[in-house]
């Protein structure tokens, strides 16, 4: 039993490597000391703060009272997902064990992580007050152009340079990085990391497919009717709020199965994808109309 045990948990681990390799959104995960549990189950309050600003100093009175403000906003996870894999004994062990170690990093790589970005990008586009621009670029020229003017936008709302993170695809940033240019490397290196996107997670909106409805059997994800095609995305990490509050990746053996001969996994994220209101700033985004 002590061996089964010690398996499951590496296998577990390997999956869990899997998901951030493939991942290009991971890096945005919030700090969890910063969340609370919610009055509700399904919720969750994570602070917003401001403070006041400076006062006139009086020599007799001294200084002017400030004040700060700690408001704990309240969201619900908006984010729950799972699956269930069933490899027969004989299946996996005539592929030499392949055959489930196989589909569940497959499952990780092709479906689960791809989904969490999209869901992720999707959701920050779909947010109210984020800075939006709409157009195409004929090449890496104007790409730059469009990078420095975004630049400029999140500088004058004194977005701080620190954990700006650019999202591109990868045909934009090949591009850019071709020039090899010192202006070119000069505003690449203004961001703490540059995240190549497929175009395929890359949407304004998509629609999570149940896997159970007619035509939704396959289940997964699909841009939606109203979505465009994204072309960048610049996020500065402490504007938002992303977080999985439980995530359960476990193996069910054969023995242990009471309805058939074979290996289960079963897989299930339970999270939430939000932006702080007064930080919106913080997101900026260049679509296609």
């Amino acid at each position: 039993m002590a061996n089964s045990i010690t398996l499951a948990k590496n296998y577990t681990n390997l999956l869990d490597e899997v998901y951030k390799a493939a991942s290009v959104t991971n890096d945005l995960t919030s700090d969890a000391s910063m969340v609370r549990s919610g009055a509700n189950a399904n919720e969750i309050v994570y602070p917003q703060i401001d403070v006041s600003g400076l006062g006139d100093y009086d020599r007799n009175s001294g200084y002017t009272n400030g004040s700060i403000s700690v408001v704990w906003k309240t969201a619900a996870f908006n984010y729950d997902r799972g699956l269930k894999i069933s490899v027969d004994s004989m299946d996996d062990e005539e592929t030499f064990g392949i055959a489930f170690g196989q589909a569940s990093s497959e499952l990780m790589r092709t479906k689960v992580a791809p989904e969490g970005d999209a869901f992720t990008f999707a959701t920050l586009a779909g947010t109210e007050g984020i800075s939006t621009v709409t157009g195409t670029y004929a090449d890496a020229t104007e790409f730059m152009a469009a990078l420095l003017a975004a630049k400029s936008q999140m500088d004058e709302d004194e977005v701080p340079e620190e954990n700006r993170i650019l999202y591109a695809t990868p045909t934009l940033v090949n591009g850019i990085m071709a020039l090899e240019t010192y202006r070119s490397r000069e505003i690449l290196n203004t961001f703490a990391a540059i995240k190549r996107v497929p175009q395929s997670r890359f949407y304004t909106a998509i629609d999570l497919l149940d896997g159970k409805t007619s035509g939704e059997e396959a289940g997964h994800y699909q841009k939606a009717d109203t979505g465009a095609n994204i072309n960048f995305m610049i996020v500065h990490k402490p504007c938002l709020m992303k977080w999985d509050k439980h995530v359960v990746s476990s193996i069910i053996a054969p023995d242990n199965n009471p309805d058939s001969d074979a290996y289960i996994v079963k897989y299930r994220k339970y999270g939430i994808v939000d932006v702080l209101k007064n930080k919106v700033a913080g997101i900026y985004m260049s679509y296609q109309a």
